[in-house]
């Protein structure tokens, strides 16, 4: 574990297998924010929605484990955490 945390992550949601559900931003809510739409995005540390398919923000070493907790908890498998230097997913549905 020790490898992973001093690896920068970062996160994105596949709206499209978004239930609305909030879990996230229950968890996690300096990263995740429901937008009007009822839909979950990723959100940067400047407080804006990033809402282009696929975008991705940096992952706070800080709220590492609750954006790990948010991925785990999602009803719609669509949180995606990965590693920024070669885009493998450690964390969500297509994580190994």
């Amino acid at each position: 574990m020790s490898n992973e945390t001093a690896e920068a992550l970062e996160v994105w949601i596949d709206q499209d297998l978004c239930t609305g559900d909030g879990i996230c931003v229950q968890y996690a809510p300096e990263v995740f924010e429901l937008d009007i739409d009822g839909l979950a995005y990723v959100k940067g540390e400047d407080d804006e929605l990033r809402q282009a398919a696929g975008a991705t923000v940096p992952v706070p070493v800080a709220l590492l484990r609750d954006v790990v907790d948010s991925a785990k908890e999602c009803p719609g498998d669509c949180i995606h955490v990965r590693r920024a230097a070669d885009r493998v997913e450690v964390y969500g549905p297509d994580a190994e």
